[in-house]
């Protein structure tokens, strides 16, 4: 598996769930490439791992067109108004959600028939509203799957194990992956069917945790890590004012998952590890080969890790239906917020952080935050 050039920190992009908002990832990758940042791992949940596997499966230089290509494909040619402001918009948008919902996504997801009502009881069929068997064909065209398990870059994607209700990884580092993975990772009940794996059924990752973040932390605790990280819900926003803004807002807050909790966590793990490395300098030399010494110095690595977090905002026409607003214009506004965003994100970035420290941005804040 490469690693980053000597003295670099690994480059890991990490992609948060999100349905049709995920082509505001696929911007933000666009300005990464343009600027020659490319990820040395991907580690995306639902939409994020069919954007991840896109990028990992493909060379360097038609992974953009192969991310356009997969969006031009599931997205459809529908009309929105001009002239007729935010209301109008919201109002085309929810027309258009309302069509994906009876029609499908071309290369996605189609509407299952007979109905999961009349399907074989305890089969997928009978599980989910859609069938995803255009998606499998669609992953199989636009990733390279041999590229992805040579592991020229690490992809790690992740599912929950329906019996078990346990979180589970699948990881090119450690396993084969095949379309299979990356769909189990993007299943989302009761829309999409549960997918088999070995004799195990899985859904999707998003229903455990929607960032793969501490997945990415546990993983490596010896490189230096610059981490993207592109989240599509919004855990903080307004009181709602209406049953609409509170269905849009209980959203955002479900699959945020508390992604800013999980960073201050991050950032306390590598504060504690500062301290530990700050105490054994200052233990007696008689204590140096005790075991648990040294398996606390190996624990106490000296390490920086650098979290860029770049959150999708939500435009005004948007509401509790942008994740399955498949429009062409609604993906192309996405696209672009996501390049634009990223640009500007690459323009404030800091410099890698010392060893031994953490630092937690987002480019919509002015100011990074640093560990207290």
């Amino acid at each position: 598996m490469p690693t980053s050039a000597a003295n670099a920190p690994r480059h890991v992009l990490v992609l948060q769930g999100g349905g049709a908002l995920g082509s505001y990832q696929a911007g933000v990758y666009e300005a990464l490439h343009e600027a020659g940042a490319q990820p040395d791992w991907l580690a995306g949940i639902s939409i994020g791992a069919i954007n991840s596997a896109i990028i990992a499966g493909n060379p360097r230089e038609r992974r953009v067109e192969r991310l356009r290509e997969f969006w031009m494909q599931v997205t459809s040619g529908w009309e929105m108004p001009t002239g007729f402001g935010d209301h109008g918009r919201a109002a085309a948008s929810d027309a258009s959600a309302a069509w994906t919902a009876t029609a499908g996504a071309p290369g996605f997801f189609t509407p299952r028939f007979p109905t999961p009502f009349f399907q074989p009881s305890g089969s997928p069929a009978a599980l989910s509203v859609y069938d995803t068997a255009p998606l499998k064909e669609t992953l199989e065209r636009l990733v390279d799957f041999d590229r992805v398990n040579a592991r020229e870059t690490r992809l790690s994607v992740g599912a929950v194990n329906i019996r078990t209700g346990n979180f589970a990884y699948f990881d090119n580092a450690h396993q084969k992956l095949g379309p299979e993975h990356i769909m189990a990772s993007g299943a989302l009940p009761p829309g999409f069917p549960p997918v088999e794996i070995e004799g195990q059924f899985y859904w999707d990752g998003g229903l455990v945790s929607n960032t793969p973040l501490e997945y990415v932390l546990d993983e490596d605790e010896q490189d230096d890590l610059l981490i993207h990280q592109v989240d599509l819900f919004n855990a903080r926003g307004p009181m709602p004012r209406t049953l609409a803004e509170a269905a849009e807002r209980e959203k955002d807050i479900r699959y945020s998952s508390r992604t800013r909790l999980n960073t201050d966590a991050a950032l306390k793990i590598r504060e504690a590890k500062t301290a530990l490395r700050a105490l054994m300098k200052i233990l007696p030399d008689e204590l140096a080969g005790d075991p648990n010494v040294q398996y606390l110095a190996g624990v106490a690595k000296e390490t920086s890790t650098q979290i860029v977090q770049l959150i999708y905002r939500r435009k005004p026409y948007e509401g509790g239906f942008a994740d399955f607003e498949f429009s062409r214009a609604t993906m192309l506004d996405h696209w672009a917020s996501g390049v634009a965003d990223a640009r500007r994100a690459l323009k404030k970035q800091t410099a890698p952080p010392a060893p031994g420290k953490a630092v937690a941005s987002d480019p919509n804040n002015p100011s990074p935050r640093t560990p207290t």
